[in-house]
């Protein structure tokens, strides 16, 4: 037998790699910037994609972009200013030249405005609040409600319809300001069109006529005022509804990126045509793949996936995965023969989408080594007996008690030799049912850890030493056990009565099937490398155990004695895992 202690740094459990691959072949998760993200997972793709179009401050924002329409309007309107005094005159008509000077000066402005692109200079500004910044207001709605107001008073004949033209001030006032400020625009715009009314009924004597359609006219734009800035901010809030889907979904496709990453089931997506969508880290291990290497191919280009693609094909064409097809063995070019087993989920099914297209299979599937799922299996079904079997023995122990006190009992009196044997036989086997008891309770609840750093030269002694004086007289043990200790102290960290435990269920085991000649047991301790690890090794001359008995060494209640319980190795193993240690039958 052999048994490793490992030192006190080896208590701490193996780590995952803190530098690791991740879900997609891409790169690492990336951060909430203000660009799509490219390594999003298919299934929110979509959704990133459209939130992308709908708030990027470039072509998808629709207040910058329609701000940056408005602009150009301008410029075109600012030119059709100025040349409509020109066709006017063809037509015999006079234009003030005050008029002239206004349209000239305007057009020179919104020109200028647009070769310059205010929206694009200050587009935060937007972003942030969703209306016009100050300064863009005062050159951009300002400007226009002042010429237009300017040249409908200065025109109140109305020889060209000007007041046609406050309506577009009217509009992006319900579009890109607040209400109350759009109210207000158009409340000034209502009262130019009254002005010019009053001016031009000044003129001729008669006014009710063109105030009651300049009132009309007033009411309208309070109308298409209300309705431009219902719809800016409904438009506003299907923006933020997107900016905020666009979040989620990044946060979310991080989210399932670092808990698939962080399994230890291997996952892996392929496509109808069995090209790999994406692999997590685990599952690269498994198939032998590189750990930094682009697997988006068909699984026959990797090595030894040929067949893997077969079944997966045939999974698309049955539209479940075969019943026969749940273990998979893997030939790897470099390592082990290793038997997985695949479980599979289609995240679409076959059919015909909401565009009438074809919709696209996504096949998940789950591999996880068999060697993992057995031992799963083992430890559930012996936690399963270990609890059974707890509940068993604490019912055998009272009617155990009161056998021993019976047949104690009958042993004070004075019984005939034959009597006696068997009394002293019963007095055996209850002793051998006690232990048996204990042991399978040490195993259904085993003993809280309280290891300390400990000398094992000094421990390892006092437990030969012991072992050496109570032993029974059959092993023989004073002339039979030699020592090979160290001359400098050894330390680990250990709970010293596990560590008895350990060591004297192995010499007893050691001497039962060693010779009788002196040193047939051997106990060796020593530094078993650099790292600071330590190895306890227990050694008998006996025959070597048979290769069908190794397999089962360390398995509960496997025993070749007729008289043994089968607990002894098994809790050794268990004590020693518990301490970061391992133990092994060389």
């Amino acid at each position: 037998m052999n048994a490793a202690a490992a030192p006190a740094e080896r208590r701490r459990g193996d780590r995952r790699r803190g530098q690791r691959r991740g879900f997609s072949p891409g790169d690492a998760a990336p951060e909430f910037t203000d660009a799509p993200d490219s390594s999003l997972s298919d299934d929110s793709h979509f959704l990133a994609r459209e939130a992308w179009r709908v708030v990027s401050s470039g072509e998808g924002a629709a207040l910058p972009r329609i701000l940056r329409t408005y602009l150009v309007a301008r410029a075109a309107l600012g030119l059709a200013l100025v040349l409509a005094p020109f066709a006017a005159a063809l037509g015999g008509l006079r234009t003030p030249m005050a008029v002239m000077l206004i349209s000239l000066l305007y057009a020179g402005q919104a020109i200028s405005m647009w070769v310059l692109r205010l929206a694009d200079t200050q587009p935060p500004a937007m972003a942030r609040s969703d209306t016009l910044t100050p300064r863009q207001w005062v050159w951009t709605l300002g400007v226009d409600l002042v010429a237009f107001s300017l040249l409908r008073l200065l025109d109140p004949a109305g020889q060209l319809n000007y007041a046609a033209l406050l309506v577009l001030p009217v509009l992006m006032a319900g579009v890109l300001t607040p209400r109350h400020m759009a109210l207000a625009t158009t409340a000034a715009v209502v009262l130019v069109l009254l002005g010019g009314v009053w001016l031009a009924g000044g003129a001729s004597g008669d006014a009710m006529v063109p105030l009651s359609q300049a009132g009309l006219a007033g009411a309208g734009m309070f109308v298409i005022t209300l309705l431009a800035s219902e719809l800016a901010q409904r438009l506003t809030g299907e923006e933020r509804k997107a900016s905020s889907n666009l979040a989620l979904a990044r946060q979310q496709t991080q989210l399932n990126r670092l808990v698939i990453e962080e399994m230890t089931e291997g996952v892996l997506v392929v496509d109808r045509h069995a090209t790999v969508l994406a692999v997590n880290p685990a599952a690269r291990d498994l198939l032998g793949l590189d750990a930094y290497a682009d697997v988006r191919l068909p699984l026959a280009h990797l090595p030894g996936l040929a067949a893997l693609q077969q079944q997966v094909e045939r999974a698309y064409q049955d539209g479940q995965w075969p019943e026969d097809s749940h273990e998979f063995t893997l030939v790897l070019l470099l390592g082990p023969v290793r038997t997985l087993q695949l479980r599979a989920r289609f995240t679409r099914r076959a059919g015909l989408g909401a565009d009438g297209g074809t919709v696209e299979d996504i096949c998940v599937l789950f591999l996880e080594d068999m060697r993992n799922v057995q031992a799963r299996l083992r430890q559930d079904k012996l936690a399963a007996m270990g609890r059974m079997s707890a509940g068993i023995a604490h019912e055998i122990r009272n009617p155990l008690a009161a056998i021993a006190q019976a047949n104690a009992l009958l042993l004070e009196d004075e019984l005939m030799a034959p009597q006696q044997r068997l009394a002293h036989i019963v007095s055996d086997n209850v002793e051998r049912l006690k232990r048996i008891i204990d042991d399978v309770l040490t195993v259904a609840a085993m003993p809280a850890l309280q290891a300390t750093e400990i000398d094992l030269v000094q421990a390892v002694l006092e437990i030969t030493e012991d072992w050496r004086r109570t032993a029974p007289s059959a092993l023989n043990a004073p002339h039979r056990l030699a020592l090979d200790l160290p001359m400098l102290p050894l330390s680990a960290c250990f709970d010293t009565e596990h560590l008895r435990r350990v060591l004297v269920n192995l010499l007893d085991n050691a001497a039962r099937h060693a010779s009788q000649g002196d040193g047939a047991v051997q106990v060796r301790l020593m530094a078993a490398s650099a790292n600071g690890a330590v190895a306890l090794s227990v050694a008998s001359d006996g025959e070597p155990i048979a290769p069908e008995t190794e397999r089962h060494l360390f398995e509960p209640f496997f025993s070749t004695r007729s008289r043994g319980s089968g607990l002894g190795l098994y809790i050794c193993r268990e004590l020693c895992a518990r301490h970061g240690a391992s133990i092994d039958y060389l």
